[in-house]
């Protein structure tokens, strides 16, 4: 019997001559389900072979970018041994960090060329996020069980109230859930400066500056309870708070860290390199974290904010019903995790994120939309396989397998678990529904849902709302799909 080694070997064998060969892969890198290979040719990939490998859920491409779905947990064991079995490089920006004085190789080069700025800056965030994701469901979770130790669900007193020798027990949970987002700003930089290609213990340093103790926050000095720290620099004074919170400014520093990082290494000759490049690095970030990057990006941090809460206001029920409706589309294209740094910022200035329940009701669509695919192909025994396989994931909150292994094959379950997203989300508008957290959906993510008006109880509904619709709306158009493809159809059950 093969072990898990091999098995990942074997699956990196076929996956080579599928994609066109070693030759035609720039480098490869994984996100929370999928193995993502940038190409030079996208023209070469054999998808039918792909999807026919052992363990492969799915598979997609996105302009030169070749994604296999592995699944959350799998992918990452699958993207090591891929990655060490093919010689294929890791990210650039890995592969850069590695040898920043290789700044002018072929790889870079290709990379440049074939990758327009918005996919890489999409990359990018899926990097940054699917590292620190771990600790920020963590956090979430930790958050979600003290909530259920300390509200008053029975009669008029919590559990801590009724049993106050686990009090202690509440107290620490809550340390480890509330200290992880308080310093999310300092793993943000760190992630991202590792993903840029910097040394990560310099994104750390600038994170601590960020959370600077000698520093007032933002929010303290708006409510007028402190006052900022007035730096005079040449005759110009400059107000100084402490970023908490601020997520975009991480990001940002986190690329100004690697750069900086990257120039000085390089520039500085060895004898000395050692010693300044480092304290240069941090030296010059300060600054530009202060005067420039601090300033900049607070204001799209509130921008950013501030826009989404307008919109959710504006368009009200509307606005809802469209985001959950289209929300596993942009699954589709990969640009959902963009949403990482979006909800990070709505957690740390509002202290709830809306956007979660979405993502949870319009997954749940889909899973619909995956149960009326089942039961309109019952009498088939691999469209009942691979339903079921596909459901299984939706419940943990992975919808890849079920978007490429189904729904977007046969068209009419993606349709109707669109529309039971849209009437999901159009119940979380009604209910007021929010999260605490992010970063998990489905069965898991009831334990960051809000539980103020009712949240877990319409936690619960919502969900059942998007798969109960997704599930109607798919067997009644897949009927009508049917009497209109019936000799497609039969080909395929067969």
């Amino acid at each position: 019997m093969k072990s898990d080694e091999e098995r990942y070997e074997s699956i990196s064998d076929k996956i080579l001559p599928a994609i066109g060969g070693k030759e035609n892969a720039i480098f490869a890198f994984h996100c929370a389900t999928r193995l993502r290979i940038n190409l030079r040719d996208t023209s070469k990939v054999d998808e039918k072979a792909l999807s026919q490998i052992d363990l492969v859920q799915g598979v997609n491409i996105n302009r030169n970018q070749l994604q296999i779905v592995f699944g959350a947990g799998l992918v990452d064991k699958v993207t090591a041994v891929f990655l060490k079995h093919t010689g294929i490089p890791a990210t650039f920006a890995s592969s850069q960090g590695q040898d920043s004085k290789s700044s002018d190789t072929i790889e870079e080069k290709t990379t440049t060329k074939d990758k327009g700025w918005f996919s890489s800056f999409v990359d990018d965030l899926t990097g940054v996020f699917t590292e620190i994701l771990p600790g920020i469901l963590a956090a979430g979770i930790l958050i979600g069980l003290n909530n259920v130790l300390t509200q008053k669900i029975f009669g008029s007193q919590s559990l801590v109230q009724m049993f106050p020798n686990i009090s202690g027990i509440s107290l620490i949970i809550s340390l480890g859930a509330s200290g992880i987002f308080a310093m999310l700003p300092l793993i943000v930089v760190y992630s991202a400066t590792k993903r840029y290609g910097g040394r990560p213990v310099l994104g750390l340093a600038i994170g601590a500056v960020m959370m600077s103790s000698s520093l007032p926050s933002l929010s303290d000095v708006s409510a007028g309870n402190a006052k900022a720290v007035i730096a005079n620099i040449f005759g110009m004074h400059f107000s100084l708070t402490s970023f908490g919170g601020q997520i975009i400014v991480a990001l940002i520093m986190g690329w100004v860290v690697a750069r900086l990082d990257n120039f000085f290494q390089k520039k500085l000759p060895g004898v000395i390199q050692f010693v300044l490049a480092p304290m240069l690095t941090i030296l010059v970030a300060s600054f530009v974290l202060f005067l420039l990057v601090g300033p900049i990006g607070m204001a799209l941090s509130s921008w950013v904010t501030n826009g989404l809460v307008w919109v959710s206001k504006a368009f009200g029920i509307f606005g809802y019903m469209f985001f959950g409706g289209v929300q596993q589309l942009i699954v589709i294209t990969g640009l959902h995790n963009m949403f990482g740094a979006v909800e990070a910022q709505l957690i740390a200035t509002t202290g709830k994120d809306f956007l979660n329940p979405l993502f949870s009701g319009a997954l749940m669509g889909q899973g619909g939309g995956v149960l009326g695919y089942m039961l309109l192909n019952r009498h088939s025994k691999k469209a009942k396989e691979i339903s079921i396989s596909a459901f299984f994931s939706i419940l943990f909150g992975i919808s890849e397998p079920a978007l490429f292994g189904i729904n977007i094959k046969n068209r009419y379950p993606l349709i109707g678990g669109c529309i039971g997203g849209a009437i999901a989300g159009g119940y979380i508008y009604l209910t007021k529904l929010t999260a605490i957290s992010f970063g998990t959906t489905a069965l898991p993510g009831i334990a960051i849902a809000d539980p103020a008006n009712n949240g877990y109880l319409n936690y619960i509904i919502t969900n059942l709302i998007g798969v109960g619709i997704g599930f109607i709306a798919t067997v009644l158009i897949g009927k009508f799909f049917q009497k209109k493809n019936a000799p497609a159809l039969k080909t395929e059950s067969k």
